[in-house]
């Protein structure tokens, strides 16, 4: 994975983009499942190779609605890495992350989603952990259903792109 990512590096900044990239790899992830574990490591492992990525900390999440600082950083980014594992879809910014990546792949941005001890399928079709996060958040979002929709659809277009799965063994 982390050689696809640098050959994607070095074709993209040969090429002429309209957009000057600011980020070579936006990851969106969810932070209690592995910030600490197969995301830490990987920034630390895209960094070594001199990839530009960025990875939010828990300061930046402050308040209810998700951050102009992280909504800047994905408009900023060439790749979007996300990595979905059991909880993803519980975290309102994580759905709302992946509705603005997936709006920046319209223009440019490659996305590439990471299934980390998850089915494809089960985040496609709402089942399983990701099930029973998108009922929970239909509760608590009853009021507004266009935007559960919007996390429905997201959910299910990324889990339809070509990435990485990496389940237990």
């Amino acid at each position: 994975m982390l050689a696809s990512l640098a050959n994607q590096r070095a074709s993209s900044s040969s090429a002429s983009f309209t957009n000057s990239w600011k980020h070579d790899v936006f990851l969106s992830f969810r932070g209690l499942d592995t910030r600490s574990n197969f995301t830490g490591h990987l920034y630390s492992a895209l960094c070594q190779q001199g990839i530009n990525t960025f990875m939010d900390d828990d300061e930046l999440r402050r308040g209810e609605e998700i951050s102009s600082t992280l909504l800047t950083a994905i408009e900023d980014s060439k790749i979007s890495v996300v990595v979905f594992s059991k909880n993803y879809a519980s975290s309102k910014w994580c759905l709302e992350e992946l509705v603005k990546i997936l709006d920046c792949k319209k223009s440019e941005q490659l996305v590439i989603p990471v299934f980390y001890k998850v089915n494809p399928s089960d985040v496609r079709n709402h089942r399983g952990s990701f099930g029973d996060a998108l009922a929970n958040v239909e509760c608590k979002y009853k009021d507004n259903m266009e935007k559960v929709n919007r996390w429905r659809e997201a959910l299910s277009q990324a889990a339809n792109l070509s990435g990485f799965t990496l389940l237990d063994e």
